[in-house]
């Protein structure tokens, strides 16, 4: 739950003052402990995370445009814009 919401001192504190008072919870000597270390890992514990929920792939290049039917068969199907969209995707870290 901490690292998930990434909590900061304010609300680490309040979150285990909740622990330590529900019954079957954590001491207030664990409370501190985890306290202690969450101050010094959240970086590494947040980008870890981070790294984690990535994709393999990764968006390396867009291009897009509108293109407008200027010809048609059909008179209602003149001026129809159409989007076309190319997305290049590539490995993380290639």
């Amino acid at each position: 739950s901490i690292a998930s919401a990434d909590m900061d001192l304010n609300q680490l504190e309040a979150f285990l003052t909740a622990q330590t008072k529900k019954q079957g919870g954590i001491t207030s000597d664990q409370a501190a402990v985890i306290a202690k270390f969450w101050k010094n890992h959240r970086t590494k514990i947040h980008e870890s995370l981070i790294n984690q929920s990535r994709w393999d792939n990764v968006l390396k290049n867009m291009n897009w445009r509108v293109d407008l039917k200027s010809q048609s068969r059909h008179i209602d199907q003149i001026n129809t814009p159409v989007a076309i969209v190319e997305l290049e995707l590539g490995k993380n870290g290639q």
